[in-house]
């Protein structure tokens, strides 16, 4: 990742000695142009940019798939900021590509001052943003969220099964199942995969594998599905009449407003509120 700024910072050194120490005068400049600024550097700087551009969206998509097999609270560390400013440097290189298309002044890259101050603006936007937001996610943890974690002896003999039987993997849905409804873990808001496999007395790998195998979703839809029976059972009882729905949803283990409405409309095909007006409660 450091070999073009490395190369690029010699190419620098080695103007400076030139103009400074040995010829005296601005003789890369000479014809008021940066030759650091030819087509060459552009064009291999822009495919550099679209290659980092694709690899970050792919990482993105990647951390997003685990945060969802390993936490209940995977909307709350989504990072939309990061995913925010993909789609911001995205626009920015397509406004880039469109602009040497129609004025390719590739030699005249210094005078586009517009790049540099919407370079500016989304530098300044990701450093305050990433800041903020890394403030606010930072918790005390004893869990990674990275599957490189070592394993005990008797753990190892757990890890999930390739080919489980049936009749097994029905027993362990009906013991996930039993968890939800006599401990109601659901209701933390902060659960993750770790807490339930502890509850089991099992590794995170063994319990994924029989989520996926028995309910046939991830961990964080499971979660999300108990939270949203536990709030029908409130509903149906009539306890929205006294309260409203979001300290409902809060009580039933939802962490906001959003991953509420998404959830229930998921699992439910129906807004909370529409649900409510079908059943006439």
């Amino acid at each position: 990742h450091l070999i073009p700024a490395t190369l690029y910072f010699i190419f620098s050194l080695i103007v400076f000695i030139t103009d400074k120490l040995i010829l005296d005068e601005f003789y890369f400049y000479a014809d008021g142009q940066d030759m650091d600024l030819d087509f060459w550097y552009q064009f291999s700087g822009l495919i550099s940019m679209l290659l980092y551009l694709a690899l970050s969206f792919r990482y993105y998509r990647s951390y997003r798939s685990l945060a969802l097999q390993e936490v209940s609270f995977a909307d709350a560390i989504a990072y939309k900021w990061v995913r925010h400013f993909i789609i911001a440097f995205g626009l920015i290189l397509i406004l880039r590509v469109f602009f040497f298309l129609i004025n390719p002044e590739w030699g005249n890259f210094g005078r586009k001052y517009w790049y540099y101050l919407c370079f500016s603006i989304l530098l300044l936007y990701i450093a305050i943003t990433g800041y903020s937001n890394t403030i606010r996610a930072m918790r005390s943890r004893e869990e990674d969220l990275s599957l490189n974690f070592d394993l005990s002896t008797e753990q190892k003999e757990q890890i999930a099964p390739t080919e489980s039987r049936e009749e097994e993997v029905l027993m362990w849905k009906e013991r996930i199942n039993e968890l939800f409804d006599r401990e109601n873990v659901q209701r933390k808001a902060d659960l993750t995969l770790s807490d339930l496999a502890d509850l089991m007395g099992k590794n995170r790998s063994f319990v994924s594998s029989y989520i996926n195998k028995a309910f046939d979703m991830n961990f964080n839809d499971l979660v999300n599905l108990k939270r949203t029976e536990a709030l029908i059972e409130r509903l149906s009882r009539g306890e929205h009449k006294e309260r409203t729905l979001l300290s409902l949803a809060l009580d039933c283990g939802f962490n906001s407003k959003t991953t509420f409405n998404r959830a229930f409309k998921k699992h439910t095909g129906k807004t909370p509120k529409q649900y409510i007006i079908d059943n006439e409660w």
